[in-house]
């Protein structure tokens, strides 16, 4: 049985974290699906800015689509929607297969928005109406701005996919946040069954403490914030808040682990894929982790629900001197000014190529 395959039927859903128009062109997405068992897809906008950017597969889409264009950014969700339909589609029979619990495609809103809530929950609901998918997340960072907007995003029906979360801390901010949407829309007699999940970003834990931890803890500190934070996580779904919201058809916001390519060289490449395997979570994996993993990848032993070492392993680094709490602020603002600087560079792009193809015409 493929590596892919034996996570899959384990119960964690294989997304792919990457999408370009070659990937859809090429037929590679769907083999994916047919052979890698990939059950979704989440972008970014630095996924976009290195896809448009080194292609010239959408140059007559930009073409086409600038004049009408309100703007670059405008034309930017353009090109992207299309991409992100195609990709809903092929995810489809999956998405109605497992009753829209799996089969997922997510499309970011602008960073630029990520200390705004108020126009967070209206390009949230804006990009999802434009997207007309149900099978569609909306990226919504799990920031303290970003918090309120996922509960409105949900009390007004959008699936949500949060994205930036680096801890328990903030993952139980985002939790929490979905599940007053849900129980708001139970009690306005709404449907509750809105889909989210909760994404936490896992390696660059690893690339903020590099040469400051001792080798034991060398590459441990990421498993063990994802450690527990599952534990959160199982305590959430056993709890009695979550078990009434379920129990009025609400649905359970999954787990899914984020940033799971392996950046150090002289760790394996299926680190954080072997060490993450649990069931009712998504691992969205680059493409050159999914590659990896099903050519030599293992599914290794489940994650403890009582988070296992964790706690051990965290107290050895707090005395090693790292100040746990104060990195998953940093890193979450260093994720959201990341992804602003990619916006701001795609955005750039999309200016660019619009005038050089309007002058060539």
């Amino acid at each position: 049985m493929k590596p892919t395959k034996a996570l899959h039927n384990l119960g964690q859903s294989i997304w792919l974290d990457n999408i370009t128009r070659e990937l859809l062109n090429s037929g590679t997405l769907q083999r994916y699906i047919n052979e890698l068992s990939v059950t979704g897809l989440t972008s970014n906008p630095t996924i976009f800015d290195h896809a448009i950017r080194n292609s010239a597969t959408y140059d007559g889409d930009i073409s086409k689509k600038a004049s009408s264009a309100k703007s670059p950014e405008d034309l930017f969700f353009d090109l992207a929607l299309a991409d992100l339909s195609r990709a809903a589609d092929l995810f489809r029979p999956v998405f109605d297969r497992t009753d829209g619990t799996d089969g997922w495609v997510s499309l970011e809103v602008s960073p630029l928005l990520a200390h705004d809530t108020k126009k967070t929950l209206a390009a949230a609901r804006d990009l999802h109406q434009r997207g007309g998918k149900p099978n569609l997340f909306i990226k919504i960072p799990g920031t303290p701005e970003g918090v309120p907007a996922i509960e409105e995003a949900i009390f007004a029906g959008v699936p949500v996919n949060v994205t930036l979360l680096f801890s328990r801390e903030q993952y139980i901010a985002a939790a929490e946040a979905y599940l007053r949407g849900v129980e708001r829309r139970i009690e306005a007699g709404l449907n509750p069954a809105v889909a989210s999940v909760a994404s936490v970003f896992v390696s660059r834990w690893d690339v903020a403490v590099s040469g400051k931890l001792p080798s034991e803890l060398t590459n441990r500190l990421g498993i063990a914030i994802a450690q527990r934070t599952y534990k959160a996580y199982r305590e959430l779904l056993d709890s009695a808040r979550f078990q009434r919201a379920a129990n009025a058809g609400a649905r359970a916001q999954r787990l899914l682990w984020a940033s799971t390519g392996t950046k150090d060289p002289q760790a394996s490449d299926i680190l954080y894929v072997k060490a993450l395997a649990a069931p009712f979570t998504v691992n969205t994996m680059p493409e050159g982790t999914l590659k990896a993993f099903d050519d030599h990848g293992e599914v290794g032993d489940v994650l403890a629900a009582d988070g296992g070492d964790c706690e051990k392993v965290l107290g050895d680094i707090s005395k090693a001197g790292i100040d746990v709490d104060a990195l998953a602020v940093r890193l979450q603002e260093e994720g959201a000014s990341s992804f602003v600087k990619s916006w701001t560079s795609l955005i750039a792009c999309m200016d660019s190529k619009s005038s050089a193809i309007s002058k060539a015409g």
